[in-house]
């Protein structure tokens, strides 16, 4: 299994209730025969996007795609940007009807963070391609997200903003760069700060890659299967723990598991240069010091409502500094106490609790589920 599909299957369960410059982005559809489609997939084009370093992205685009229906006051928006390695498609079957996303109460954006390769990224740039594609962060992200929000939308507020892992990260950024942007802030597996064991893991990874034979610095053309093998397993090792391992394969299965690990996500390095940029996004981030304060005092900046979902057993997100954020502001955290650590969306339906939370923010209360 694949991250990203591991991501998309937390998801189902996680979500399963039960019942140019700024103000010139241009929106486009994939084609003509979309336009208006609903949950159609569309892209800003922003010209060129200056980035927090200072470095630019020639001739941006940004993909997203929207459900539901917009009220008057246009009051009723989410904002759901894409988890690490994910694309908006993988979100649509969160969004609807009797979802956590419900579209008949809500307007529900999906967008495609930068390097997702959808919205620009290095594997589809024609001007900056591969590692010609500057470094950015998840603040970047975020800011495109807001020209998206503003130019292209029109939207001066949204109802809420909420992600899963890298997107949980762009939730505590849009907190505290957009404070009053938002109504409701609902960071999942997400973290304001990479710890050092955040950065030992995608250093690891990307490591891995750089070791591959076809790496060739980025320019390579063939399969790098054996970069894409070591990759997967240190993910696989990180998704989860030690315990939900040894409960879920036996000894005398590991081989084929490590088969299916092993060759489950492959790529040449066109893609392993957005798999590689999108992990220093996560490895330099750190919303403290983009204010020069310390944790306790940048969560101060937040003043949307937020519930803050962690595992105590998350090897990919350490949820410690998640956690200092809560706390600073007395938000309450739902703590998913479970050996699938990372994945424990998929373990643990949480989504009629964020139903209700997107509904009634001030009912919330810190619970542990199990």
């Amino acid at each position: 299994m694949t991250r990203t599909l591991a991501i998309v299957c937390a998801l189902l369960a996680f979500f399963c209730t039960g019942d140019a410059a700024r103000g010139q982005a241009q929106a486009r559809s994939q084609d003509a025969s979309r336009r208006g489609e609903e949950g159609g997939q569309q892209f800003a084009d922003f010209g060129d996007l200056k980035l927090q370093s200072g470095a630019v992205i020639r001739d941006f685009h940004l993909g997203y795609r929207t459900l539901g229906t917009l009220n008057a006051e246009k009051s009723n928006a989410i904002l759901w940007p894409t988890w690490l390695g994910g694309q908006s498609q993988g979100l649509l079957q969160f969004a609807g009807p009797g979802n956590v996303a419900d579209t008949t109460k809500y307007f529900v954006v999906l967008v495609d963070a930068i390097g997702d390769g959808v919205s620009s990224s290095p594997s589809n740039s024609k001007r900056q391609a591969r590692l010609k594609f500057p470094e950015f962060t998840i603040r970047d992200m975020v800011e495109s997200e807001y020209r998206l929000a503003t130019d292209v939308l029109g939207l001066t507020h949204v109802h809420a903003v909420m992600g899963v892992s890298m997107a949980g990260m762009q939730v505590f950024e849009w907190a505290v760069a957009y404070p009053d942007f938002m109504d409701v802030a609902i960071p999942m597996m997400g973290s304001p700060q990479s710890t050092s064991y955040d950065k030992l893991l995608w250093t690891s990874q990307i490591d891995a890659l750089e070791l591959d034979p076809e790496w060739r610095d980025g320019n390579g053309t063939k399969p790098m299967v054996s970069g894409f093998g070591v990759f997967g397993e240190i993910g696989s090792m990180a998704n989860s723990s030690p315990a939900f391992r040894v409960a879920q394969t036996k000894p005398e299965e590991f081989a084929t598991f490590l088969a299916k690990t092993r060759s489950s996500e492959t790529s040449n390095a066109a893609g392993a240069c957005n798999v590689i940029r999108q992990r220093q996004a996560i490895i330099a981030l750190d919303v403290a010091a983009e204010f020069s304060m310390t944790l306790e005092q940048v969560a101060k900046r937040a003043h949307a409502k937020m519930l803050v979902i962690i595992s105590p057993e998350d090897h990919t997100v350490n949820p410690s500094p998640a956690l200092v954020f809560a706390e600073a502001i007395g938000a309450p955290v739902m703590t998913l106490d479970s050996a699938c650590g990372h994945n424990s969306p998929s373990c643990i339906s949480t989504g009629p609790i964020v139903a209700k939370f997107l509904a009634d923010p001030g009912s919330a209360k810190s619970v542990t589920l199990h």
